[in-house]
């Protein structure tokens, strides 16, 4: 049984344990003596217990990692307990879970919360039994396992992503005090391969023969508010008429990603544009009738739709077999080189190019990032008009082959 002593030959502060371990060369229990670096005699007991315990536990041939990780686990919170009236925080991942995606829920917009809850989900699943364990007891490899799995499933950018959020996740369990040390951290992102296909932005003469291919439908419309707002596709396509004051020439909208409300000024295409729609008496009705009605069961479907109707036909893109074996959320997804949201960086490229500073042409397309500082989260519509008002026109010319 362990013990706890002072040897009162040595001057040091701290208790000394006394337990058995058990030797495996000699096949016997041998009685071990080491400091416990512990003033206090409770905590020194508790400290004892734990590595006697440790030690059967290794008799048994049941001394795993997991279970070396869980008799230390006990340990530290019997010390805690033995000298703190509170409660040691505790959770398990499924629990942790459950409180992190509420948190994330209130601080984000529903399209965010729902990526966030898709992945956590999946991790969840990943680990089996192991999501009713200690959030503490997670290790580098269960992320490990979940990240290549999704690389494999998905893709390496999904992978990535995924690997990113459970980074988040983690470190606010640590902020919390449920985890020591963030196991998703310890695991590195997956690199690209140096034949990779990217996203990029569209040039100009793309852009122009993208519009030709959209002519007569609702995606030439969301091409022009693409380019000149820079917005994701899915909030254009929920875009109503009461966000349009045409007199005041300002477009605004309440990014559903980021909860961002902007103000922006109408480009003059955009306004020619909108201004060569049939008039509707109902502020709530949508601009884009049928673009909307898409965009409310899945933005993905209509992003697919730009892709077969829009760029195929501009010859940016080569036709894809839609196999129904790959239909779902689990299907791998082939990156594309150009896409919707190729606008929203071509965007920002215009805007640069134009002369505006990098982060305005971020804080005019909404993005998040270290560069739109608090200089420029004040700006309104007036303030970026003639920085917008500078953007070549791409409907005036037909595009060059």
């Amino acid at each position: 049984m362990a013990s706890v002593h002072k040897d009162p030959r040595d001057k040091s502060p701290f208790w000394f344990a006394a337990y058995s371990t058990w030797n495996p060369s000699t096949q016997s229990w041998q009685r071990r003596f080491k400091s416990t670096k512990a003033r206090n005699k409770r905590q020194a007991v508790e400290i004892a217990r734990a590595w006697e315990q440790a030690g059967k536990t290794a008799h048994n041939g049941l001394l795993t990692p997991e279970a070396a990780r869980e008799v230390i686990a006990r340990g530290v919170s019997d010390v805690f307990l033995s000298s703190n009236s509170e409660t040691m925080p505790r959770a398990t991942v499924g629990d942790w879970i459950a409180r992190w995606l509420q948190a994330k829920e209130l601080e984000n917009g529903e399209a965010t919360a729902d990526r966030y809850r898709g992945i956590v989900e999946r991790f969840k699943t990943s680990l089996g039994v192991k999501a009713k364990r200690d959030v503490a007891a997670l290790t580098p490899a269960d992320v490990q396992a979940f990240r290549d799995a999704e690389a494999r499933e998905r893709s390496r950018g999904t992978a990535n992503l995924s690997l990113k959020v459970l980074r988040a996740c983690l470190s606010a369990a640590e902020r919390e005090g449920l985890v020591t040390t963030n196991a998703a951290k310890r695991v590195p992102i997956i690199q690209a391969k140096g034949d990779e296909i990217k996203r990029r932005a569209f040039t100009i003469t793309e852009i122009k023969r993208v519009l030709e291919a959209a002519e007569g439908t609702e995606f030439y419309g969301l091409i022009l508010a693409g380019i000149y707002t820079g917005q994701r596709l899915g909030d254009l396509a929920r875009l109503t008429w009461q966000q349009v004051d045409v007199s005041k020439g300002v477009v605004r909208f309440v990014q559903r990603k980021t909860g961002h409300r902007l103000e922006l000024p109408i480009a003059p295409p955009l306004r020619d544009y909108l201004l060569s729609l049939p008039g509707n008496d109902n502020p709530r009705a949508p601009i884009f009738p049928k673009a909307a009605a898409t965009a409310a069961e899945r933005v993905n479907t209509l992003s697919r739709m730009f892709y077969d109707q829009v760029l195929v036909a501009a010859g940016l893109a080569e036709a894809r077999a839609h196999q129904a074996g790959k239909k779902g959320r689990s299907a791998r997804r082939d990156i594309a080189e150009l896409s919707f949201h190729s606008l929203r960086h071509s965007a920002v490229s215009l805007l640069k190019a134009s002369g505006a500073t990098d982060a305005m042409a971020k804080a005019i397309a909404g993005h998040e990032s270290s560069a739109v500082s608090a200089h420029y989260t004040h700006l309104t519509a007036d303030d970026l008009r003639a920085t917008v008002d500078a953007l070549p026109d791409v409907t005036k010319e037909k595009a060059t082959k």
